[in-house]
């Protein structure tokens, strides 16, 4: 009897304490779920953050000149990029086209939507910057009437490793200030090889 009577009044004191625990334990769960939402939000900002600040202006927006050792002063694109034209037999804009596979090495500059003109930076005739529309329905910007091209073998500003390759039924030229293809080569261009690009592909 004795025993029983002491025994009883240890579960009434031991079940708030049980209680305790268990309340403790939820808002600690409380506390981890919230903070992960809150983390993924802040990631969620940052991402957006990131993404409007890596908008940047087209290539095809807006050109100027560069000086590039060996070739004097060229047409670069917005991004500082020496730009080529294609000729052949003398013809004024020989064809690359996606379906040849030629913009894939020769990447095109089609203005963006809702721009309707490039403009002329530093060193460059406003009066010789124009505009073309092909069959593709894009419209591209001209200088001189020359469509114009990066390539995919120059990975910044003042290089033209492009400069006399010959492929896609053509030879590459940068251009000068005065809209006309600078027909010598740069020291460590291209200097008239294929570049390992198809030299004598077609159109």
């Amino acid at each position: 009897m004795s025993t029983m009577t002491r025994s009883l009044p240890l579960w009434p004191g031991r079940r708030p304490a049980l209680l305790g625990v268990a309340a403790v334990a939820l808002a600690l769960a409380a506390c981890s779920s919230s903070n992960p939402s809150a983390g993924s939000s802040s990631s969620n900002g940052a991402s957006n953050s990131s993404s409007n600040s890596s908008s940047t202006k087209k290539p095809s927006e807006s050109f100027s000149t560069s000086n590039v050792g060996g070739l004097g002063s060229i047409v670069v694109d917005g991004q500082g990029h020496a730009v080529y034209i294609l000729t052949a037999g003398g013809h004024t804009n020989a064809p690359c086209t996606d379906a040849s596979g030629c913009t894939k090495v020769w990447p095109d500059l089609p203005l963006p939507d809702g721009v309707s003109a490039a403009t002329a930076g530093s060193g460059l005739q406003s009066s010789l910057l124009g505009t073309m529309k092909l069959s593709d329905g894009e419209t591209y910007p001209t200088y001189n009437g020359w469509l114009m091209y990066e390539y995919t073998g120059d990975t910044g500003g003042g290089q033209a490793n492009g400069q006399g390759i010959k492929s896609f039924g053509g030879t590459w030229y940068v251009l000068s200030a005065s809209g006309n293809p600078v027909t010598s080569s740069s020291s460590g261009s291209g200097g008239g090889s294929s570049g390992g690009y198809g030299n004598g592909n077609g159109y």
